[in-house]
């Protein structure tokens, strides 16, 4: 039988650096619930909350990731995204803490004036390298990468997203941080684009919470690319927790939606821009306007279609975003 109890232990084991102040609260958004008429209790786990470098789940993952850098002897932390990357404002922020150097690599058009994370990345001091499409991070990393080595550093390659199996058992654990407030939803909803999110989720519910269902909302990719990195990462997961493959059942647990893509990333839908609003009106929350605002489009839409009807509780796991809301 598979020891889920000692793989919870190495979970809870993992070297981490505390930033901010965890757990992130639970709120019921019983106003919002009624609005869209939705039957079943709705919560929000409030990784926007969270109190360092504007918060979000990108905080979260990098309580573990940016331990691994030091374990490692870092001096620079190297990573990539968009113009308006949460995850690069949070490992910008993050090595300023740190004292760690910063490089930053942005795929897009360089703005004549930063808002936004943007604005962020470079007031918390990170150096930013941009270039014209995502097939060109990887290897402007790798050369940046190469540059500070020739020159006496030990930089840190974070991933996009820091979505590596390290960075999603610190979502992981933040599952087990929800039980622990005395929260077992019956369906998660998310925001999911490179993975480690929906990895986590999924790793966290089978060791915590084995009844919760997971449904990642895709702001960007169609479902069959990000389901298979998913189940690459919770595969790593398994193997870092000395788990058999197959024990945490990412296949059977994986629920990937894109239906709620719109135009691309980075871009608002007509669904998102409405739950946007709606958050804002009826709760007083945040979601910037094409990432978590098009997990939340999801969530409203099954709610009204009744697919919750028959459920007692739903929880959106609130990843952030809030410095692109004014963008």
């Amino acid at each position: 039988m598979t020891n889920l109890h000692s793989a919870r232990e190495r979970l809870e084991a993992l070297p981490s650096i505390q930033f901010g102040h965890l757990p992130s609260p639970i709120d019921e958004l019983s106003r919002l619930r009624d609005a869209i008429g939705m039957k079943a209790r709705l919560f929000a786990k409030r990784d926007d909350a969270i109190p360092f470098g504007f918060g979000g789940n990108k905080v979260r993952k990098l309580t573990l990731v940016a331990a691994e850098a030091l374990e490692k002897g870092a001096d620079a932390l190297i990573t990539c995204g968009g113009v308006q990357s949460n995850h690069c404002r949070a490992t910008a922020a993050v090595a300023a803490q740190l004292g760690l150097a910063c490089h930053v690599v942005a795929n897009g058009a360089k703005p004549d004036r930063p808002t936004g994370n943007a604005f962020l990345i470079e007031t918390y001091g990170a150096q930013v390298t941009y270039v014209s499409s995502r097939p060109e991070r990887a290897p402007m990393m790798n050369q940046i990468a190469a540059m500070l080595r020739s020159s006496g550093g030990n930089p840190f390659i974070i991933p996009l997203g820091a979505s590596t199996p390290r960075g999603a058992m610190a979502i992981a654990r933040g599952v087990g941080e929800m039980v622990a407030q005395g929260t077992m939803p019956d369906v998660i909803i998310h925001a999911t684009s490179s993975g480690g999110t929906q990895s986590g989720l999924i790793a966290g519910c089978a060791l915590y919470s084995p009844a919760t269902r997971v449904i990642g909302i895709s702001a960007d990719d169609p479902a069959h690319e990000i389901r298979d990195v998913v189940l690459r990462l919770v595969g790593g997961i398994e193997h870092a927790l000395g788990l058999s493959t197959g024990s945490l059942g990412g296949p059977a647990r994986c629920e990937v939606d894109d239906t709620f893509v719109g135009s691309g990333y980075g871009l608002p839908s007509d669904e998102s821009t409405v739950a946007q609003q709606l958050a804002a009106r009826f709760e007083a929350v945040l979601t910037d306007h094409w990432y978590t605002a098009k997990a939340l489009a999801g969530l409203i839409h099954r709610a009204r279609s009744g697919e919750f009807d028959s459920v007692n509780s739903v929880l959106f796991w609130h990843s952030g975003g809030q410095p692109g809301a004014i963008v």
